[in-house]
């Protein structure tokens, strides 16, 4: 544990943040919460904290950003609901109050806490009065959702239909089964513990999702093993069996979550790491394609830029000394949400009609390109069981190159490399 987290105490204030779900976590069983626009948290782990105070510069771009930490506790609003709220922690502040808290809407009763002036949000009664009917609906809501809800936790692939009016982006957040999953048991773990505990430290992470506004999401479980060097007999026999079962031990790499969006038929895909458990070679492959399949045709675009940084993360990782991330997933990042290339000659009026539902009827008449300047992402993420001889706690230290890793690197490079080729690319 380091010296820095060590002396940072939980400094009392009565502003704070309220937490929501992230609605793109895909696979993992630690919840992460939103809280900004661009910036996430999820429980602090103290070795995952000493990873990103200490990680390599050259790691840097294959992690997300590390932004500090934060103190949550777990709290009841006037109208008995549950809530996480985040609360700033002293000694941190050099990288906390550098968090932009402009995009956190009001809450009642609730201060957004900066480094300047502290604003009170929502103090008048028509504001009250707002967020009381507004929590009312969204009570109705959830209650609608309850029933399906225990239904799409014992499924492992689901496909909704989203429509075709309306904000794509707006509606994600009433389907991803995983993070509602991993929301609802945060909460519970809270609540049975509040009466002896009711602080909590989190790190701040980049929301690598922000700048996509369909964000299509793969979480693959790296390497060919699983167990921390300080995991019980129990718990490493568990990890063991798991990777023997599955593609991990075959090919050091498997399938723990999937979120795509599929614009030819306007539905959402989801995989959880159950149905990624029971792959096959032949269907890790085939999941792979589907994820850079949109329904209509294969994202061509996205396997070279891919392929690039997955061998360039390769390159990163092979001079690595010591390091072993156990349990450790890449992410893979794109956006679902394309916009038509309009030929040079278009009139006025077909750039005028031109709209999602008119791309999607006129599919063999337009190119398609995504929107964004970035078209793909590909991070490391959850460093919890990361181990290297640089901490100098560790009674196991290895030396060289994490090799299971590598390998799923390899294996990985090799299957979207068969793709691209087998798809003329």
């Amino acid at each position: 544990m380091s010296p820095a987290f060590r002396a940072m105490d939980v400094e009392p204030r009565d502003k704070g943040i309220l937490l929501e779900p992230f609605v793109h976590q895909v696979g993992g069983h630690s919840c992460v919460l939103r809280f900004n626009e661009t910036t996430l948290c999820k429980p602090l782990v103290p070795r995952e904290h000493q990873f990103y105070e200490t990680l390599p510069a050259e790691m840097r771009k294959f992690t997300p950003q590390y932004k500090g930490v934060v103190s949550v506790s777990f709290e009841e609003d006037e109208d008995r609901n549950l809530c996480l709220i985040a609360y700033p922690v002293k000694g941190d502040h050099g990288t906390v109050d550098s968090v932009d808290n402009s995009d956190c809407e009001p809450k009642s009763k609730l201060l957004r806490w900066t480094n300047k002036k502290h604003h009170v949000l929502e103090t008048d009664k028509t504001s009250k009065d707002w967020v009381r009917q507004h929590r009312k609906e969204e009570k109705v809501k959830s209650h609608k959702l309850e029933e399906e809800f225990e239904w799409l936790k014992k499924s492992e692939v689901l496909y909704y239909s989203v429509e075709k009016k309306g904000n794509v982006s707006s509606q994600l957040k009433h389907y991803n089964p995983w993070s509602m999953k991993c929301h609802q048991q945060q909460l519970q773990r809270m609540k049975e513990n509040a009466k002896h505990r009711n602080q909590y430290k989190f790190i701040l992470l980049e929301n690598l999702t922000s700048c996509y506004e369909v964000p299509c999401v793969l979480d693959l479980k790296m390497g060919t093993r699983q167990h921390g060097d300080d995991a019980s007999e129990e718990k490493a026999a568990n990890q063991i069996r798991k990777c023997q079962q599955s593609t991990s031990a075959v090919i050091g790499v498997r399938v723990c979550g999937m979120q795509v969006y599929q614009a030819g038929s306007g539905q959402l895909m989801f995989m959880n790491k159950y149905h990624g458990r029971k792959l096959s070679v032949q269907g890790f492959k085939e999941a792979l394609f589907q994820f850079f399949h949109n329904g209509r045709y294969l994202r061509r675009e996205l396997l070279g830029p891919v392929l690039r940084k997955l061998t360039e993360l390769k390159g990163v990782l092979e001079r690595q000394e010591s390091y072993r991330f156990y349990s450790s997933s890449l992410l893979i990042i794109y956006d679902g949400k394309e916009r038509a290339e309009v030929a040079l000659d278009s009139d006025a009026e077909d750039l005028e009609d031109l709209s999602e539902e008119s791309a999607d009827e006129s599919a063999g008449a337009y190119a398609y390109k995504p929107i964004g300047t970035s078209s793909v992402d590909v991070r490391m993420i959850d460093f919890a069981h990361t181990t290297c001889r640089l901490y100098g706690e560790d009674s196991v230290v290895h030396e060289g190159q994490d090799a299971g890793y590598i390998f799923g690197l390899q294996s990985l490079i090799d299957i979207v490399t068969e793709i691209s080729e087998e798809s003329g690319e």
